[in-house]
């Protein structure tokens, strides 16, 4: 049922949450990590509507710090600590399942966070339907920019590896098996591009 699913999309994201928080806490000057809420899945037989969820109110503004789609833009999430901090979220999210997962619609008030969605690379990736589209994982790559979050937790940027990859395919096959070894080594110099350009010139 949608429910169950709904439940199995905000708790499996809740779970990256903790482990990103795990992470992230001890950086120095990191500070708070947002944190998923709980959604729970109650049962009423009697009733209509056998499943319904159950999660705590959230008071306050409610803001949308990612978006489904380039379009809207929302300069809170470039602007505010927690919106930063859930770009960062679904970078380290990203990364972490090799560009397979990414964790959508990061809303609610303040750091706390509920009502999120999942896109996969592939259906049935961990045991999901596909509730999002491929497209959103491509649009994230293009748009996210990375911000003083993914540098504190060492996350590549998505730009230099995306384009290292398309010249990596335009070159002769068998150079590809090196470069892929090469590629791991690499952003971690590369993770400030502006220094790379400076040099250059």
């Amino acid at each position: 049922s949608v429910v169950i699913q709904e439940c199995h999309v905000q708790n499996t994201a809740r779970e990256y949450a903790k482990l990103y928080a795990a992470e992230a806490e001890p950086l120095e000057g990191f500070g708070e990590v947002p944190e998923i809420i709980p959604i729970f899945l109650i049962h009423r037989p009697a009733n209509n509507i056998p499943y319904a969820t159950v999660e705590e109110e959230l008071v306050g503004e409610f803001v949308k710090y990612s978006v489904k789609d380039g379009k809207e833009v929302n300069f809170l999430r470039r602007d505010s600590e927690a919106g930063q901090k859930c770009c960062t979220f679904q970078h380290w999210v990203y990364e972490k399942t090799n560009g397979n997962l990414l964790v959508t619609d990061l809303q609610g008030v303040g750091m706390k966070l509920t009502d999120v969605g999942i896109a996969t690379l592939a259906k049935g990736y961990k045991g999901f339907k596909g509730n999002c589209s491929f497209s959103f994982i491509e649009q994230f790559r293009a748009l996210h920019q990375c911000n003083e979050y993914c540098e504190m937790l060492g996350l590549k940027s998505l730009r230099t590896t995306h384009q290292k990859q398309r010249k990596a395919t335009s070159t002769k096959s068998k150079n590809v098996p090196n470069s892929s070894t090469v590629k791991k080594m690499v952003p971690k110099k590369a993770r400030e591009p502006r220094d790379f350009i400076s040099s250059e010139h």
